[in-house]
Order: structure tokens, then C-alpha cells, then sequence
């Protein structure tokens, strides 16, 4: 079965940097788009960003020049770097897959993943 396995969560302070990792285990991803989101108390899960088969990558625009997505597929993960923490970006941050591969346009619709992580608590204080 597909499992997505996410670490690197933690408590940081405004303006430091946090590294989210995402290792997938019985599927290759390499082909299919991957994505982060976050889910703060009480809100909707929102799209943060998101990298197709061919490593294009999109972001919010809340923390486009602040977070890179990347993926390694030598190990079959994704990874989120987060610099230039702010409090805004405290929430519980989810990796998925898309259910489609070589999608070119990656979705940033949570509908459109099939497989989530656990979630990883991210929390920036002031």
C-alpha cells in the first residue's frame, strides 16, 4: 500500500526556517505531480505548493520566495523548505499525490491527490 511518511515539523521563531520531509513507500512518484498543504484550527485546507512530474513547481502567493518544493527521487521523497517563517504559516502541513501521473499542470486541489501524509505541526511564534 501507498504511505506517505512526514517529518521535520516543529516550533520555530519568526524568521527561522523549518525543512518538511515526505518519504513515499509502495509507489514510485517520480512520474506524478506532489504537493503540500497546511490546515490551520478551524480552517479549510489550503494549498501551498505543489511540483509535477516535470519538477515545475507552484506556489501560493503567500509563500511564493519563501518556501521551495523539491523532490528527490533517488529516495522517493518530497521536501518542503520553509525560510522567512511568520506566524501566518502555523498549521498542520500535509504531502500528498496526485491520483493522476504526468499531469503537466499540477492540481491545487485536494480532491485531485490520493495519498496524504500524517500531517506535520509546523508553529511559528512572535
Amino acid at each position: 500500500q501507498v504511505q506517505l511518511v512526514e517529518s521535520g515539523g516543529g516550533l520555530v521563531r519568526t524568521g527561522g526556517s523549518l525543512r518538511l520531509s515526505c518519504a513515499v513507500s509502495g509507489r514510485t512518484v517520480t512520474n506524478y505531480a506532489m504537493a503540500w498543504f497546511r490546515q490551520a484550527p478551524g480552517k479549510e485546507r489550503e494549498f501551498v505548493a505543489a511540483l509535477n512530474f516535470q519538477n515545475s513547481a507552484r506556489y501560493q502567493q503567500s509563500v511564493t520566495g519563501r518556501f521551495i518544493i523539491s523532490r528527490d527521487n533517488a529516495k522517493n521523497s518530497v521536501s518542503l523548505q520553509m525560510n522567512s517563517l511568520k506566524p501566518e504559516d502555523t498549521a498542520v502541513y500535509y504531502c500528498a499525490v496526485d491520483e493522476q501521473a504526468f499531469r503537466e499542470i499540477a492540481t491545487t486541489k485536494p480532491f485531485d491527490y490520493a495519498y496524504w501524509g500524517q500531517g506535520a505541526q509546523v508553529t511559528v511564534s512572535s
